[in-house]
Order: structure tokens, then C-alpha cells, then sequence
């Protein structure tokens, strides 16, 4: 393949995807292209180490040395404005084209905007990039008063890194609990505790009616029942939508991302999608899914490797996810929507405990507070197709460690038999 391959996103899911076909064989030229003028680097640390710190630095994925000494072409600062899937090749923003043999879109997301008066002043910021993370870090220096809009993961991990800055911070969540597409009640309900016991005032059930600006800044946010919240910083984390514009101009096929098969091809099979733009009927549930996860990043990264250098294996990774909110490391493996009964391990007043999920008798996932060790044996577990009963759970991890090894021994007679 003379053009080799491009990869369009320089993300956890580009970068990885660039290394793991070197790691596959593939000997012909690889280009990764980003969007953003850096070495390609770390993003969960945005939220939390590095806007607190005035001296902390990104986090590369990888060191220059390893792009020149894989022979990948990384070009930074780059904006591709059309795909031609006949042609094979992609129109460069500002002149130019680039052909390719195969391509790999790695486009990820982007914060939704918030479709309010006043959304648009200066102060009113969302975390996508490190330069977004360095205009946050550089006014919450200024700032006393912040407003946080979504009470998801994004959110919360910067409520609980502002607030031990000093800062008064107050988060204002649509839904009537926080975390609520991600986590079960009682796990909301424990960070809700949390945080406010460390000073996070947090208004759920509360929707914003506007934004006030004074001098060409944003002042304050007006909730829909009239109270004025003052704020020289108002961060926006009402979710993310898919990077597909790129893949829908090209007429790829597109449903809640660029849809892709189990190898990660799109309707185009000569383009690959993955990562947070890609969407694709999940293995275990038999539902479609886009997950945002840097977990799920790699892993479709590592399987469109091997696609484009013939293998035919499906994607059947377990999904896992992680957030660092204050005091609490949240850890969560599998996918619980559906599930109808639980059972949980540890102290809520501990902040130590996990809850297992079931669907029946079947172990969907686990979400975990402060036990990582229950998050891996989980992984362990629902990787190996293995349910443990719930009582067997209430043994404790001890138990569950034997029960997995008697299921995995059992399995493997019976491949072998």
C-alpha cells in the first residue's frame, strides 16, 4: 500500500492506533494528523492536576523519540475539511490533499453548547483541549465565585479540584440527581455527600435561564426560578456529541457517531472509525453504543491494527471507566442499564464500597468507590463470562477470587475434553 494509512485525530485512540500497527507488522507509511498545535497528550489530568497547578505541564502519550523512531508522520496543526472515499484521499484545510490506502477517523468529541443569552461571553468555558484547561487554570486564579453547569463526570472532578483551590463553587445539574446516565442512585447520592461536605454547593432539579455578562464578562448565571448565582467562570459540562461531520459529508453511514462493524469499519470499508466518534452494536448487551472512555479509545485503536493488517477478530473488550472526584476514585466496569437488582460490598461510611450489578442472575458490571481491587477482580470476571452468585459476592473478595478460579478451571476442561 503505497499511501499507507492516515489517521485523522491525534487522541488517546489516534496515538495508540499509529503505535499498534507498528506493534502488528504493518511496515508501509502511517501519518497522524491533530488538529492542535502539541505533542499529543494525557486528557483525564485537565480536570484535575493540571488546572490546580500554575506549573504543571501536559502529559505527552508518547515522547517525540517514539514518532520519529517508528517511523510515524505526525503533523500537528492541521485541519482536514473534506474526505473523498473514491479517491481516497482527504482535502486539506487551506489547500493541499492527502491520499491513503486505508484511513482510521479518530475525530473523538466535543462539548455540547449551551444554547442560552449570554453563552457566548467571555468566562464561559468548556474542557476539550489543553488550551481550554490552561484559559480555566489561568481564571479561577481570578475568580472567586465559579458556576458549573452539568453535574457529570467532567463537571464534578472540577468542582472537587476548584474547591480545594479555595474557590466557591456551586454546580448546577438539569436532572434531579447527579451522575445520572452513569451511576447508580446510591453512588450519586454518596458523591453528592461528599461534595458538599467539603463546601460544593450543588442545585439539582435547577435549569439556567441565562447568563449576565458586565463589562464584556460573564457576571453571574440566572436559574430558571430567578436566583442569581454570581460567577466570574462558568464551566459548561452538559456532555459531548461525536465528532461526525467529517464521516457524514462523505456519506458514511452515521447513527449517534460513525456507525462501525465489529472489525471498526465503516459503511466505506477502506475507513475505519473509532473512539468517541464511533457508535456500534456492543457484544455483550446487544444494544448500540458510544462510549466515551479512553479505555474504549485504545482498545478499538488496538483492534483496527489488527483489522488493517488482516486479522478478523471482533471487538469484545469489557468497557471500564474511571473519575478521581475529590477523596473518591471512582471505578467502573461493564455496562449496568437494565440491571435489576444489586448488591452492595464495603462502607458507605467508609467511603470504600462497590455495588454489583445483576440482570437476574447475570453480573452486568460493578461500579466502586475507593476499592480498586473489586474493580479489577470484576474485570477479571466479567472478562472471563463469569457470574458470580450474590452470595458468593457477600463472601467478600476472597470468595469471588475463588470462585473465579474454580469457573475458569471448569472452563478449561471443558475445552479440552
Amino acid at each position: 500500500m503505497k499511501n499507507g494509512v492516515v489517521i485523522v485525530g491525534a487522541g488517546h485512540a489516534g496515538v495508540q492506533a499509529s503505535a499498534s500497527l507498528r506493534e502488528e507488522g504493518y511496515d508501509g507509511p502511517v501519518v497522524l494528523i491533530g488538529d492542535e498545535n502539541e505533542l499529543p497528550y494525557h486528557k483525564p489530568p485537565l480536570s484535575k492536576t493540571f488546572i490546580k497547578d500554575a506549573e504543571a505541564k501536559p502529559q505527552p502519550l508518547r515522547g517525540e523519540a517514539f514518532y520519529t523512531g517508528s517511523a510515524i508522520d505526525f503533523r500537528p496543526g492541521i485541519r482536514i475539511d473534506r474526505i473523498d472515499p473514491a479517491g481516497r484521499r482527504l482535502e486539506i484545510a487551506g489547500g493541499g490533499a492527502l491520499a491513503f490506502d486505508r484511513l482510521i477517523l479518530a475525530t473523538g468529541s466535543r462539548p455540547r453548547l449551551l444554547p442560552l443569552p449570554g453563552a457566548d461571553l467571555p468566562g464561559v468555558l468548556s474542557l476539550r483541549s489543553i488550551a481550554d484547561a490552561r484559559l480555566i487554570r489561568e481564571l479561577s486564579a481570578q475568580s472567586d465565585d465559579i458556576v458549573i453547569l452539568g453535574g457529570g463526570f467532567i463537571g464534578l472532578e472540577i468542582a472537587a479540584t476548584l474547591r480545594a483551590a479555595g474557590r466557591k463553587v456551586t454546580v448546577v445539574e438539569a436532572v434531579d440527581r447527579l451522575l445520572g446516565r452513569a451511576v447508580a442512585p446510591v453512588v450519586a447520592s454518596h458523591v453528592r455527600q461528599r461534595l458538599e461536605t467539603i463546601g460544593v454547593r450543588i442545585l439539582t432539579g435547577t435549569t439556567i435561564a441565562r447568563l449576565e455578562g458586565e463589562n464584556g464578562h460573564v457576571c453571574a448565571a440566572i436559574t430558571s426560578t430567578g436566583e442569581r448565582l454570581p460567577a466570574r467562570m462558568i464551566i459548561v459540562g452538559i456532555g459531548a456529541v461525536p465528532n461526525i461531520e467529517l464521516a457524514q459529508a462523505a456519506g458514511l453511514t452515521v447513527a449517534n457517531g460513525v456507525r462501525v462493524d465489529q472489525q471498526m469499519r465503516t459503511s466505506a470499508p477502506d475507513i475505519l472509525a473509532i473512539g468517541d466518534a464511533a457508535s456500534y452494536r456492543h457484544w455483550s448487551t446487544g444494544g448500540d453504543v458510544r462510549l466515551e472512555s479512553v479505555q474504549n479509545a485504545t482498545d478499538q485503536a488496538r483492534l483496527a491494527a489488527r483489522t488493517i493488517t488482516g486479522h478478523v477478530d471482533s471487538y469484545s473488550a469489557v468497557p471500564w471507566f474511571w473519575s478521581d472526584i475529590g477523596d473518591m476514585k471512582l471505578q467502573m466496569v461493564g455496562l449496568t442499564s437494565g440491571g435489576d437488582s444489586h448488591v452492595v460490598l464495603g462502607d458507605l461510611a467508609e467511603n470504600k464500597f462497590s455495588i454489583y450489578h445483576y440482570a437476574g442472575s447475570r453480573l452486568l458490571g460493578i461500579e466502586s468507590v475507593n476499592r480498586p481491587g473489586d474493580h479489577m477482580l470484576g474485570r477479571k470476571m466479567l472478562g472471563a463470562g463469569f457470574s458470580p452468585t450474590p452470595q458468593t459476592v457477600a463472601e467478600g473478595p476472597d470468595g469471588l477470587k475463588a470462585a473465579l478460579a474454580a469457573f475458569q478451571s471448569m472452563e478449561l476442561a471443558r475445552a479440552s475434553a
